[in-house]
């Protein structure tokens, strides 16, 4: 693989594992905040132990971006196929809410939706590309 490629992808994976950790971190910890800070506050479930497993799970998928970013491309191209799949499920839910007029906030669809949709494209490729030159 060329040097200017794979530092590209390796920026995608690294923007991928910081973005995910942070958002992780915000969920298990200070998702009160954050829903109130987005004015959606009263959405809060009565049992808000849900949110932190969400919070977990994206603090899970951001340490898998992390190897990905550091360890060999091809030989994680298991992981890779995971977690593109994980962005495209999370745009395809926030579209559909958004669709359906059941979204809180817009800015789940406007910035999380659209950066995981663009994330879900970006890593898409480089699977193909991968599978393309492996």
């Amino acid at each position: 693989m060329e040097q200017k490629r794979e530092k590209y992808y390796r920026g995608l994976f690294l923007f991928s594992a910081i973005y995910d950790l942070v958002l992780g971190v915000i969920f298990i910890f200070f998702f009160n905040q954050a829903f109130d800070l987005l004015k959606i506050g009263e959405k809060l479930p009565e049992f808000t132990g849900y949110i932190s497993l969400i919070g977990a799970f994206l603090f899970v998928i951001g340490i898998a971006y992390y190897f990905i970013y550091k360890g060999d491309l091809y030989k994680n191209a298991d992981l890779i196929a995971i977690g593109t799949l994980y962005k495209l499920a999370y745009c395809a839910i926030a579209f559909f809410y958004y669709a359906t007029g059941n979204m809180p906030h817009i800015i789940f669809v406007a910035l999380f939706g659209v950066l995981d949709l663009i994330m879900f494209l970006l890593m898409l490729e480089c699977l193909l590309y991968l599978k393309k030159t492996a």
